[in-house]
């Protein structure tokens, strides 16, 4: 660490990477490679690391990915047992079909988890990459669930209306999210060149605007349907010197990896754990344009 830490209020979103893999192969995935060699991965480290993120920001959001969070449930029961209910809990998944597992349990294991979720979110795209269970398991989860979608390459408007009316019959909201990789602090908020915001601008009533330093999200409409429009940047620190000369990492993103050790942003930076305990918190929401 370069400079003493601040972060949103609540404190920092901590992403946690589940300690097994996933059968899938998304061109977009750059956690893959991370699984290649899981030597020196342990469930109990990332549970302790858990406590202690709890411990330092008992009110942040925990994000469980992967790999697949559902391909070993009784794994990811025992991370999910051990969130104090201060927190709000996601899990970012792509609800495949696995072998010799029903789709009805997915659901079941969800649902049971009713009153520690917070939101599912569902990776589901344009074009078809992985197995996916079938679009009605939405009528049987009664957690709330998002659908995620990264658009890459085209995206004509009657594609995306199409999409967007698909999950609309099942009254799932709908977050098209921007290749993150081609956005820079300049870009973040520059709407010139934008062509996924003009296409969604032709097909969906637009409601408002709202981010932060980091990221942003513009809203719509389809009759009373919510889908969304995200940017954000690749990286989850930014640096910033204040009116008084004091120089501030500001993060917004802690990652908790495989072998449960503390990062935080997504290079590999490793987090200064005595430090953040001295964190110093700042609103989240820096811009908001309705």
């Amino acid at each position: 660490m370069s400079h003493p830490y601040k972060t949103r209020t609540g404190g920092a979103t901590v992403t946690v990477f589940v300690p097994y893999d996933c059968g899938n192969h998304c061109p977009f995935c750059i956690n893959k490679a991370e699984y290649a060699d899981p030597h020196g991965f342990s469930l109990e480290k990332i549970m302790d690391s858990i406590r202690t993120m709890d411990e330092i920001t008992p009110f942040c959001d925990f994000v469980f990915t992967g790999g697949e969070p559902l391909a070993d449930l009784d794994a990811l029961q025992l991370l999910l047992d051990s969130v104090p209910a201060t927190h709000r809990v996601f899990i970012n998944t792509t609800l495949p079909v696995f072998q010799g597992r029903d789709e009805r349990e997915l659901a079941e294991f969800l649902n049971g988890n009713g009153d520690k979720l917070t939101c599912v979110n569902v990776s589901r795209h344009l074009y078809k990459y992985v197995e996916e269970c079938a679009d009605h398991i939405f009528s049987g989860i009664r957690v709330p669930t998002r659908i995620n979608c990264v658009l890459f390459g085209d995206h004509p408007p009657e594609k995306l209306l199409r999409f967007v009316r698909r999950f609309g019959k099942y009254r799932v909201p709908i977050q098209f999210r921007s290749d993150y990789t081609k956005i820079t602090l300049e870009s973040l908020y520059t709407e010139e060149g934008d062509s996924i915001l003009a296409d969604l601008r032709s097909i969906l009533r637009p409601t408002l605007l709202e981010g932060c330093r980091i990221r942003c999200n513009y809203e719509f409409v389809d009759g009373d349907h919510l889908v969304s429009y995200h940017k954000t940047l690749p990286y989850s620190t930014i640096v910033d010197t204040d009116p008084d000369g004091q120089t501030w990492d500001i993060l917004y993103d802690v990652l908790i990896k495989q072998d449960g050790t503390l990062h935080s942003d997504w290079d590999g930076t490793v987090m200064d754990v005595d430090a953040y305990r001295r964190v110093i918190f700042e609103p989240f929401d820096l811009h908001r344009i309705f």
